[in-house]
C-alpha cells in the first residue's frame, strides 16, 4: 500500500497536470514491480527466491514502463470508443512513460531503505544491498502519505459545502509536504542508523574483534535498534543437507546473518533444521522473534532431513513447498 500511495503522491506533485493518465499510471508503476508475487503459483520457496528479482532491477524498469503505458493507452482509447476520452490535461504518453519510469524508481528505493533488502543490478550482479534505516512497514511513513491523499479530498468535501469553487486539480502542496516529510524522516533515520552501529561497536563485546555489526530497525521508534554484533569466537552449526538443498541455497544467497540450527530430531531419525536471519530476529508490534511470543519470527524457514540426509520438507513460515 505504501508503494501505491507513494506514486500516486508523486503523481499529484505535478505529474499530472502536464499528462492525463499520469496518477493512474504512476500509482500502477509504484506498485508493478510487485508483481513476482505470482511465483507463489509454483509454491513458498520459488516465491522467495524470485521476490525482488528481475522486476526490481534498473535492467526491468524500462520494460515494465512500456507495459504498463501500453495498459493505459488501451483504457484510453475504450473511454475514446465509448465517448468519453475527454480529460483535464493532455494526452501525453511521452510524460507518462517518464512518470513511470520515476514510480518504480521510487519502489526499487523505498525497497532498498528497509532491512529486506534488493538487488538493482540482477541479473549481472546479485548482490542484495539494504539501508536498513527503515522497517519493512514503516507506520510514520504509511501516515503522511495518507494524510497526503485524502487531505485534499477532505478540504474539497468542506468547500463544496460552504460553495467554494473546485480547482482543476487539487492536492499539489499536501503532495510536495508529504516528499519533504518522507525525506526529512528519511534523513533523521539515516543518522540515527549510524548512531547505533557507533553505539554497538563501543558497548558489545568490548575488547573482542568485530568482523560485522549491524543496527536494524523498529518500526515507527527512530531511537530504538536491534544490534546485531559478529566476531570471530561466535560459530552456528549448521546441517550440511539442509543447506545444500533449494531451500537452504535461496535463503543463504539472501540472509545477511543466517542461523542455520537442528531443532529436533524424531524417533525415526528425522531430523528439523531451521533457517533464520537475525536481522529480524527481534519482536516488534508486527512481527515475533527469537526469544518467543506469540507471534512467529519473519521470514524464517525449516528444512527437514531424514536419516539418510535425504530432504523431505521444505517450508518457508508456514507455508510448504509442494
Amino acid at each position: 500500500m505504501t508503494h501505491f500511495m507513494t506514486g500516486a503522491v508523486l503523481a499529484r506533485a505535478g505529474i499530472n497536470r502536464k499528462a492525463a493518465y499520469a496518477t493512474l499510471a504512476m500509482t500502477l508503476a509504484a506498485e508493478a514491480p510487485d508483481m513476482d508475487v505470482f511465483w507463489g503459483i509454483k509454491g513458498p520457496v520459488a516465491q522467495f527466491e524470485h521476490h525482488r528479482g528481475i522486476t526490481h532491477t534498473f535492467l526491468g524498469i524500462p520494460f515494465e514502463a512500456a507495459i504498463l503505458v501500453g495498459l493505459v493507452w488501451g483504457i484510453h482509447r475504450w473511454r475514446v470508443r465509448r465517448g468519453n476520452g475527454e480529460t483535464k490535461a493532455p494526452v501525453r504518453w511521452g510524460v507518462v512513460y517518464a512518470g513511470c519510469v520515476l514510480a518504480l524508481l521510487s519502489h526499487i528505493f523505498l525497497d532498498w531503505t528497509n532491512n529486506y533488502g534488493v538487488r538493482p543490478f540482477f541479473p549481472f550482479n546479485p548482490r542484495w544491498y539494504e539501508g536498513s534505516f527503515v522497517f519493512i512497514f514503516e507506520p510514520v511513513l504509511f501516515g503522511v502519505l495518507l494524510v497526503a491523499l485524502v487531505g485534499p479530498w477532505f478540504f474539497g468535501l468542506i468547500g463544496n459545502e460552504v460553495g467554494e469553487r473546485r480547482p482543476r486539480f487539487r492536492g499539489q502542496g499536501w503532495a510536495i509536504a508529504a516528499l519533504l516529510a518522507m525525506t526529512a524522516l528519511w534523513s533523521w533515520r539515516w543518522v540515527e542508523h549510524g548512531d547505533a552501529v557507533l553505539l554497538a561497536q563501543r558497548e558489545y563485546f568490548d575488547g573482542a574483534e568485530k568482523l560485522r555489526v549491524l543496527a536494524e530497525p523498529y518500526p515507527g521508534n527512530p531511537y530504538k535498534w536491534h544490534a546485531v554484533v559478529e566476531t570471530p569466537d561466535h560459530f552456528q552449526m549448521a546441517t550440511l543437507a539442509a543447506k545444500r538443498c533449494w531451500l537452504g541455497r535461496v535463503y543463504l544467497d539472501w540472509a545477511k546473518v543466517p542461523v542455520v540450527e537442528q531443532t529436533g530430531v524424531d524417533p525415526d531419525g528425522e531430523a528439523t533444521v531451521r533457517f533464520e536471519d537475525l536481522r529480524f530476529g527481534y519482536e516488534t508490534f508486527l512481527t515475533g522473534g527469537r526469544t518467543g511470543g506469540t507471534k512467529e519470527p519473519p521470514l524464517g524457514a525449516t528444512v527437514t532431513v531424514d536419516a539418510g540426509r535425504r530432504v523431505v520438507e521444505m517450508k518457508l513460515g508456514r507455508t510448504v513447498q509442494r
